[in-house]
């Protein structure tokens, strides 16, 4: 295997599983008051706040609605389909 294509697997497959940590926070981010969200909330919140962190400099939470994942989101499914797109292009 061409070792570019296997880098930008592993960059795939690394978004994947970060897309879905952060939309695992966003659903546990619901149930602060639960004692068993707390412990997978403050795992999950050093590893995905400092991403989303520079999209709440962008849209600042309105009246305690966080908007910021919903955008980073989008950013991370568009690098995604832009590295979906390398490998046709390498070959």
């Amino acid at each position: 295997m061409n070792p570019a294509l296997l880098i930008i697997d592993t960059l795939i497959n690394f978004i994947n599983i970060y897309l879905l940590l952060i939309f695992v926070r966003i659903l546990l981010s619901w149930f602060q008051t639960a004692e068993w969200a707390y412990g997978i909330m403050s795992f999950l919140s050093p590893i995905t706040d400092p991403y989303l962190n520079i999209f709440r400099s962008i849209i600042p939470p309105l009246g305690g609605l966080d908007l910021s994942p919903i955008l980073a989101i989008l950013a991370l499914q568009f690098i995604s389909s832009m590295l979906n797109q390398v490998p046709a292009a390498i070959m």
